[in-house]
């Protein structure tokens, strides 16, 4: 929930939402390298030994005037559900990251599922933006497949991504930060911008 902080600093939560391994720790440090913000603070995680995401990541994003995006990454293993339920809490926007691979889109059905749930009737207000991941893969699944395996046919815009390249990733993050202002501070301009963007973005897909 957006909020005031000590300094006067208006703040959004922004969360990377996905499958274990599908790219959302890789995305937010490409992101980091990319930006060029006012205020960027270091990337803190809790990691396990191998390098997957245990708790949590977090950066904080300052750009231009007194707005702070804190953007976290949630873990993706099945075991981490309350964490991810707890890192959730809050959001302003959703950055929902789709693992390409085809070994990986029954952990995408899950993880979006699960993310309806944990929304409830705020799922079908709250700003997502669906990054298909992993496009350099040799056997990536086609577009069309996964939009309608994932049943993406909500007012979501949509964008391809190559996380390791950083190819798509800056544009991610610009969409989910301008709708998050919108969805907070003007809800009408919000849901028509919204609608607006999916249409563009999902041309591309038909």
């Amino acid at each position: 929930m957006v909020y005031r902080d000590s300094q006067g600093r208006i703040r959004f939560k922004i969360v990377f939402w996905g499958p274990s391994l599908s790219g959302k720790t890789t995305m937010l440090k490409a992101l980091y390298n990319r930006l060029r913000v006012k205020i960027k603070g270091r990337i803190k995680s809790i990691e396990d030994p191998s390098g997957r995401t245990l708790f949590f990541d977090y950066v904080p994003f300052g750009l231009r005037g007194n707005v702070v995006f804190d953007v976290y990454t949630v873990p993706g293993q099945r075991r981490h559900k309350r964490q991810r339920k707890i890192i959730l809490q809050g959001a302003d926007a959703i950055i929902f990251v789709v693992d390409s691979s085809p070994d990986a889109l029954a952990e995408n059905i899950y993880s979006f599922r699960e993310l309806k749930e944990f929304l409830g009737q705020e799922f079908d207000e709250i700003p997502i933006v669906v990054a298909l991941n992993k496009r350099d893969l040799d056997d990536a699944l086609p577009e069309r497949v996964l939009v309608k395996a994932l049943r993406l046919d909500g007012p979501w815009p949509i964008h391809k991504t190559i996380a390791t390249e950083g190819l798509g990733v800056k544009r991610v993050f610009q969409d989910a930060a301008q709708l998050s202002i919108l969805y907070r501070a003007f809800p009408n301009e919000y849901e028509r911008f919204r609608r607006s963007l999916a249409l563009e973005t999902r041309e591309k897909f038909r």
